[in-house]
């Protein structure tokens, strides 16, 4: 999976029918009509595609790959980007942008604390490189960051063994009421506002969902296309979400297409570390999430996973596997500097240290079955100032 950790409760019910209604109402439709309604929430104490070019076609047509797939979802998400900029600025010189006067604000500033609290425990480098951004930005990054955790626990936490398809039905039918302005808790309530505020698209967090039920369902992937569309399902459509948040550098001159592209194989890169990282432990649950023809291709095959040795062939197979990964995280690079300035930092963080994973893999003599690859605590301290200096970068000059 992701390779995030997180818990989904029952939760502590907290008594709220006094409340003023939770979600603002501040007349800005970025793509619903329905107001955010009054809701009673319980609490809880509480894992970037590269180089797809634009295409037609219908949806029902089955030779699609999976690029094109998600580039659907791509142009989507970057269209509603644009629509909420011309909104914006339209109702913005038009004097009909109204400040909200029945948030209850002190609650609602609470439950993206909560969030904000859930992130510094469990990702803290990320955690502090979201402090540069500014209030708004850095809360609802919190907020996205722990549904996306408590998603992932679904299928991958303690009680992964008693989730069912019927289970993750739920979830999503809690997602789209959540987006429609109905939280069931406080850090649905977070998330809530952060989606009413932004331009993020609910396909994503869908998409997210389904991640998990081929979690469920499927432990082999026959070839790249397939894993490729798994890695988007549960990493990158967190970029996706994102961007909307992080926001796209007013001096930019980057396309909005080619920004989520970056934003999405920040995603792919990452994913495809987890499982490179995680051959050994998710042979042991029976899971192996390397393209099965490029196995064969190898020389190798399941029971070789199973067996846990380190051959030539092996070592042959992880280079060519490394090189992929670090081929997404050179494409996810073009696209962090066109970033908003105090967005980027923390992305910057989070490439640098993600991919110095791949690094240790190679250190270890591509023993990923019983060696884990990680990044020790001086050398993530070190790599804070160079992402910085990175993020003090603007967006390229030229389109």
């Amino acid at each position: 999976m992701s390779g995030v950790v997180l818990w989904v409760v029952c939760p502590k019910e907290i008594n709220t029918n006094s409340l003023v209604p939770l979600l603002p109402r501040n007349g800005v439709p970025i793509r619903r009509s329905k107001m955010w309604s009054s809701s009673s929430f319980s609490a809880s104490k509480l894992s970037f595609s590269s180089g797809v070019s634009a295409y037609s076609g219908t949806v029902a047509n089955p030779q699609r790959s999976s690029e094109e797939k998600v580039y659907e979802v791509v142009l989507k998400q970057a269209a509603l980007v644009r629509e909420q900029r011309i909104t914006r600025k339209e109702k913005k010189a038009l004097g009909l942008i109204e400040t909200d006067k029945t948030t209850n604000w002190d609650l609602l500033n609470e439950a993206y604390d909560r969030c904000g609290e859930v992130c510094a425990e469990y990702a803290k480098t990320f955690y502090l490189g979201t402090l540069l951004m500014t209030p708004e930005r850095r809360k609802a990054i919190w907020a996205i960051y722990v549904w996306c955790r408590r998603t992932d626990e679904l299928v991958d936490g303690p009680n992964a063994s008693h989730i069912t398809p019927k289970a993750l039905d739920r979830w999503e039918n809690r997602l789209t009421d959540l987006f429609e302005g109905r939280p069931f808790d406080m850090y649905d309530a977070a998330l809530s506002h952060t989606v009413s505020t932004y331009p993020v698209d609910i396909q994503p967090f869908k998409d997210m969902i389904e991640g998990m039920r081929l979690d469920l369902r499927k432990s082999r992937y026959k070839n790249f296309d397939e894993l490729y569309l798994y890695c988007y399902y549960v990493a990158g459509t967190v970029g996706l979400m994102s961007v909307p948040v992080m926001g796209i550098s007013p001096e930019s001159k980057a396309s909005t297409e080619s920004v989520y592209n970056a934003a999405l194989a920040l995603g792919i890169a990452n994913q495809l570390t987890n499982i490179l990282r995680d051959v050994g432990e998710d042979a042991r649950r029976g899971r192996i999430y390397l393209p099965q023809d490029e196995l064969a291709r190898a020389g190798l095959s399941d029971e070789d996973i199973f067996r846990g040795k380190v051959t030539d062939k092996w070592r042959s197979f992880m280079k060519g596997q490394i090189k992929r990964a670090r081929m997404f995280f050179e494409e996810a690079e073009k696209g962090v500097a066109e970033l908003n300035a105090a967005s980027r930092w923390p992305v910057w963080a989070s490439l640098l240290i993600y991919r110095q994973i791949l690094d240790a893999i190679e250190v270890n003599d591509y023993d990923n079955f019983t060696k884990r690859a990680y990044v020790g605590k001086a050398k993530k301290f070190l790599s804070l100032p160079v992402s910085y200096a990175r993020a003090l970068i603007g967006p390229s000059t030229v389109s």
